[in-house]
């Protein structure tokens, strides 16, 4: 792939993620001018009857629907269609919050809490957590795109699986406050610490041993 066709294929992947982002963030304005109370921008908080918590869950199921036929039509090949996904995902995560505070000035704090997901529990966590694994995706997914012949070893993969593990444990291990309606007294910035930590430093380290290591012996 050109230099300039994966410029194109990446710019127009993430302009649908933008825009896919302002029109998520706009229904939830809908839905938080139908509601009143100071809770986070999350449906479960707003004690939304249970048929349009239903709703809620298939909007998502629908997104990420979008984002695997978008992915798979932006790639050639099946590594290249994960990467995108990735990248769109993580696109759309960021400029989701961003155009919430352009519509209504929420989120007010990065340490701002949120129900981010609902599937299949509700995952909680202040903004800046999914803000972090986004732009590390979107970092990622973009380097590795531009690097067609770049095949991580299968221990970095590892290493990334488990921290993404970590990662999701640190969303969802507290579902049952958002089931209650209450705020979680923390999150576990622990576990989301180490996840973070294991995937990147993993990834980057194993790739490195590699590099200086002779072909024959490389892991």
């Amino acid at each position: 792939m050109s230099t300039t066709s994966l410029r194109a294929r990446l710019s127009l992947v993430a302009c649908y993620a933008v825009a896919m982002a302002a029109v998520e963030s706009a229904v939830v304005v809908y839905l938080r001018a139908l509601q009143s109370g100071q809770a986070p921008a999350s449906v479960l908080q707003y004690a939304l009857p249970d048929r349009l918590v239903l709703i809620e869950i298939g909007r998502e199921l629908a997104t990420l629907v979008m984002i695997l036929a978008v992915a798979a039509l932006a790639a050639r090949t099946l590594r290249e269609a994960f990467l995108y996904f990735a990248l769109m995902f993580g696109v759309w995560d960021v400029f989701y919050y961003i155009w919430l505070w352009v519509f209504i000035g929420w989120p007010p704090s990065l340490l701002t809490w949120d129900i981010l997901f609902l599937i299949p529990v509700p995952w909680l966590g202040p903004v800046i957590a999914p803000m972090i694994v986004s732009v590390l995706l979107v970092i990622g997914s973009v380097w590795l795109l531009a690097r067609p012949s770049l095949e991580l070893p299968r221990r970095a993969w590892g290493l990334a699986i488990l921290g993404a593990a970590l990662i999701l444990l640190s969303f969802t291990i507290d579902y049952r406050y958002a089931l209650a309606r209450i705020d979680p007294p923390r999150f576990r910035w622990e576990i989301f610490l180490s996840g973070i930590v294991i995937g990147v430093v993993g990834a980057v380290w194993d790739r490195a041993l590699k590099d200086r290591l002779p072909k024959s012996v490389s892991p």
